[in-house]
């Protein structure tokens, strides 16, 4: 199980699973460096009822009030913050996650663009062969998307698209949200009570 993950949040449909993500991981004791780029603060505003703060100080404290973090449990860090553990090999936490990812992060990060600290941070979990686990969410993906997530893929990155699941027989859209989620948890190894694994 990871201790510390950074989870990063683009501006893609899907503010859900990122919310409640992070909700899972908070409750499983885990350390996370919260990124957010200003589209997804606008989605989260159009899916969910929340008005997200846009400074990292009063995000950090909002979301660490909503989730009963602990004390230093989430850090939030700002898009040009070079100074953040994340953008460093020798800080960064051992997995990244980002929940959702857009097409164009998935783009820059594809191609190392590195122009913000999220793209930064995927160049560092890459480099440093650290598990990325790239959660995108779009329909129907265009040659240039499937082209991304392949040389991704080949680079050690896990493509887990925002795709639920029906076996699991979801009486909500609470459920649908927790089978994306779960599947991430297994992917860092962080026990989950969400979703069965098959077989169970």
């Amino acid at each position: 199980m990871v201790e510390r993950v950074t989870l990063a949040v683009t501006g893609a449909s899907g503010a859900q699973y990122a919310m409640r993500l992070l909700e899972c991981l908070v409750q499983a004791g885990v350390e996370v460096s919260f990124l957010i780029s200003q589209a997804a603060q606008l989605v989260v505003a159009t899916e969910t009822e929340w008005q997200l703060p846009a400074k990292p100080q009063a995000l950090q404290a909002f979301l660490v009030e909503r989730f009963a973090a602990k004390p230093g449990q989430i850090r939030v860090y700002g898009k040009q913050d070079w100074m953040a553990p994340v953008a460093s090999g020798s800080g960064a936490p051992s997995a990244m996650v980002v929940c959702p990812c857009s097409t164009g992060s998935l783009s820059a990060i594809a191609t190392g663009a590195s122009n913000n600290l999220i793209e930064r941070a995927a160049d560092v979990a890459l480099k440093e062969r650290r598990k990325l686990i790239l959660v995108p969410r779009e329909a129907p993906f265009s040659t240039i998307h499937l082209e991304h997530m392949l040389k991704l893929s080949q680079m050690g990155a896990v493509i887990l698209p925002a795709s639920p699941g029906f076996y699991h027989n979801p009486a909500s859209v609470a459920d649908l949200v927790d089978f994306v989620v779960a599947r991430i948890l297994n992917q860092l190894d962080i026990p989950q009570q969400l979703l069965a694994r098959w077989g169970e």
